[in-house]
Parts: structure tokens; sequence; C-alpha cells
């Protein structure tokens, strides 16, 4: 079935170029992405996507577009959906970018969208049958600064990340600030799990304020486990009893070693099944 993309408002092939050579995103990473999971035909947490969205426009001083609300984004995400024969769950993918015009200053601060939808096999959030192998990558130190938060379309860090990952048969790699303390993952917050409390690094150390990880806090604040928000070193991981990374798309995936540790997954379980009754799964 032919797949389609939209760009600020056309629906176009996807296989087919839709940005010039001068595009600022390509140029400079001069722009911000959200990835949205679909479930049930419905577009999960849009809402949270969209005020981290806004969030980051307004750190990288684009002007705030009238039209992008939350109506507006779920009537385009489902209709895309749509056309790309999307019945139940899928992969959004929002791009919105400065426009062309400018070097680093730019000629003016527009933007525009664009819009990816994929298929997604799975039937809501499901937990990974095999624990993922994890280890420090610590070549780069991911800075503390206004821009840590948000999701900038310059993603090198996570990049030569993914490339440690891959050259060391790794499932994933977890990055660390200048002083040393835990961030995040390539892609998701991490949890570590100690006496049933669970532990997780604050925003201010560095890392990406997840959606998927206010989500979980919240799933986990309202059924009584205890969440606390603090820096987290290399100590913590040793110690803990379960490991897990959260993300928009998919939801948790456990950790089953980090060097010479073993983890179990019990709290991973239970607030899976709670992130699935909160969708209606």
């Amino acid at each position: 079935m032919q797949q389609f993309i939209n760009h600020n408002g056309n629906f176009v092939e996807a296989n087919e170029p839709v940005v010039k050579a001068n595009n600022r995103a390509f140029c400079y990473g001069d722009a911000l992405f959200e990835t949205i999971r679909i479930a049930n035909f419905k577009p999960q947490f849009l809402k949270e996507h969209l005020q981290r969205l806004y969030t980051g426009m307004s750190v990288l001083k684009m002007e705030a577009n009238p039209l992008f609300n939350e109506a507006f984004f779920e009537h385009a995400i489902l209709e895309l959906a749509q056309k790309n024969g999307i019945t139940s769950d899928g992969r959004v993918r929002l791009t919105v970018y400065r426009n062309e015009g400018g070097f680093y200053a730019p000629a003016d601060n527009s933007v525009s969208y664009l819009l990816e939808v994929s298929a997604i096999e799975e039937k809501g959030y499901t937990l990974n049958p095999r624990g993922y192998t994890v280890d420090l990558f610590t070549e780069m130190k991911k800075p503390q600064s206004a821009l840590s938060s948000i999701k900038s379309a310059n993603s090198i860090i996570y990049v030569v990340a993914g490339i440690y990952k891959n050259q060391h048969a790794l499932n994933d790699c977890i990055l660390v600030n200048d002083k040393g303390s835990i961030t995040e993952a390539i892609s998701s917050n991490v949890f570590a799990v100690k006496n049933g409390v669970l532990y997780t690094s604050p925003v201010s150390d560095g890392c990406v304020d997840g959606v998927m990880r206010k989500k979980i806090i919240e799933i986990a604040e309202a059924n009584r486990i205890a969440v606390y928000e603090l820096s987290i070193m290399q100590s913590v991981l040793l110690g803990a009893d379960e490991l897990f990374l959260t993300n928009a798309i998919n939801g948790i995936r456990w950790v089953v070693a980090y060097k010479q540790k073993r983890y179990f997954n019990n709290t991973s379980r239970k607030l899976t099944d709670k992130l699935n009754e909160l969708i209606g799964q």
C-alpha cells in the first residue's frame, strides 16, 4: 500500500522529496520533533507531547503558529493514519522546523511541520520478553542547559551512543552528564527500583523531559509507589533490584543486565499493566 506523509497540510508520497538543500533542519538541526504512539486509533498523551513541543519552540525562539493546537494535530494524525491504512496502533513523528533563510541567524522565525505515520503490529504496550543488556556511554557527556530537556533534531550524541551500542552488542546505552550522573538512555528515560521505590533522574540533570516518564511517575504515585527524582550515580544502578527504560512508543523496556549486575522485572510488569489500563487496552 502506498504510504504518504503530511507536509504543511499537503499529502505527499513518502518516497518523494519535500525539503530543499537550504532547509534549516538539514543545515543546522534547527528543528524539534515528537514521537507519539497511536493506540486504539487514538494519539496517546497528545496534550503532553504538544506542551513539550510548545516549550521547545519557545526555547528556540520559533514563532507560535495559531493553528498548532490539540484538535488540529489530532485530526491531521488520524487523517494520515487512515490514508496509510492504519486502523489500530501506529508510530507518529511530528517534526517542526524553522523555515529556510539566513545562516546561523535566521531570516525569520516562522515554522513548517512534517507528519509521518507508520504501523505498529503490537496492540497496546507490551513488555519485552527478553531483558535488555545496557552499559554506560561516557565518550561524550550530556550537557545541562535549557536545550537538554527538549526534543531537538540535533541528536548527534544519541547517534554516536547508538554506534557504541552496536559496536558492543548492547540493547541500549546510558548517558551521563558532566558530573557523572545518569541522565537517560539513547531514546528513553531511566528508572531504578530499590525495595519497591522508584528512582529517576531529575530533568535538571540533563535528561529529556519524557512524556512517558511523566506518565509512569503519575501511575506509580496513583498506586502508592514512592518515586524520587534524584541524581543517580553508577552505584545506584549496581544496587538496584530492577532497572527499566521508558519512552512514548514502547512504554517500558526492562533491563536484565548492566555489567555483572542482573535484575528482575516485577515492577516493570505491574506498571505496564497499569499503563494499558490507562489507555483502555
